[in-house]
């Protein structure tokens, strides 16, 4: 039987949370009861309960030491202050919420986080044991539980979620995979694959995961580096003094501002034009010329003024072409 996303079988009911005397009956006989179903049930222990009840894993513990990441990346940074408020709720409470680990392929008593790495994380730093769902799953069943995971919390970016694509069509996994691990149409893992393929990762790694910052805007950053000299610039810029002393929330505008005001045309310097006056055919036709860079005039002064310039334009593409074989010589 396919496995289901944690969330998805969760309709408007909730799991009682009161302690039963009988510690061996289950999280199913409790939801029977519908007695005193709390409202307020996080979104962890909701995803602990849909499990248990919905599929009957079993959650054991084990040492963080034997859990490897995932190959697929998924973020770019982590936020310190949500981390830190992570960390204070477990050690408070505990885990309310178990990860998912699948056994290492290569490495016995070994296991590979398909989500929950941040839990992972915190139970490290807290030396205790993590809580963990083993499941034997394929690399298409993980990418897909990892990506409709973070997708249904809402936690990764535009930007992580392109590069987290990019990462997944990279390694072989095929397009309708990555759409339904990210809930997306072609359309969209079509901008999102333009916009992690054509932004430099000297600039993905200043920006970082760059909360706030939607498609649009990432998109019209892609459209300005896509100009000839850009993206060499904008691999300067985020170096620069200016921007990098910048908290990470203000790079994107600070970079994509630069962008724009130097991406506007200088008016070109207006010089004084070149300007030349002659005679030929023994003084019976004066000539005048004026070479303003990007134009060129000529001005004639004769008894058959008239009728000369309308030779000269007569005959112009045979001049041109005699001009080009000249050049091409």
């Amino acid at each position: 039987m396919a496995r289901k996303h944690l969330l998805t079988s969760i309709g408007t009911n909730t799991v009682d949370r009161r302690l039963t005397a009988d510690p061996s009956e289950s999280r199913a006989e409790y939801a029977r009861r519908g007695a005193s179903r709390s409202m307020m049930q996080s979104l962890d222990e909701m995803a602990e309960n849909s499990m248990r009840v919905f599929e009957g894993e079993t959650i054991v513990s084990l040492d963080p030491e034997l859990l490897e990441p995932s190959p697929f990346a998924d973020r770019i940074d982590s936020d310190d202050d949500e981390f830190a408020a992570l960390v204070s709720a477990i050690e408070r409470a505990g885990q309310s919420s178990p990860v998912l680990v699948r056994p290492h392929p290569d490495s016995a008593g070994r296991f590979i986080i398909v989500y929950g790495h941040r839990r992972a994380r915190a139970a490290r730093q807290l030396g205790i044991n993590v809580r963990a769902v083993v499941k034997p799953i394929e690399d298409i069943a993980h990418v897909i539980a990892q990506g409709q995971e973070n997708t249904a919390r809402s936690d990764l970016t535009f930007i992580e979620k392109a590069l987290f694509a990019r990462k997944l069509i990279g390694s072989g996994i095929d397009k309708e995979s990555v759409k339904s691990a990210l809930t997306i149409d072609d359309t969209l893992l079509s901008r999102m694959l333009a916009v992690a393929e054509h932004v430099p990762e000297d600039v993905l790694n200043y920006l970082g995961s760059a909360r706030g910052v939607g498609r649009d805007r990432w998109e019209e950053l892609k459209k300005l580096l896509l100009t000839p000299g850009k993206a060499e610039l904008a691999c300067s810029l985020v170096q620069s003094e200016g921007i990098v002393k910048l908290p990470v929330a203000d790079r994107f505008s600070a970079l994509l501002s630069e962008l724009k005001t130097k991406n506007r045309k200088r008016k070109p310097v207006n010089s004084k034009p070149e300007e030349k006056a002659w005679a030929i055919a023994e003084n019976s036709v004066k000539v005048a010329t004026k070479d303003t860079g990007n134009g060129f005039t000529l001005a004639l002064k004769a008894k058959d003024a008239a009728r000369f310039g309308a030779y000269i334009s007569q005959n112009l593409e045979h001049l041109y072409e005699e001009f080009q074989r000249t050049e091409q010589n």
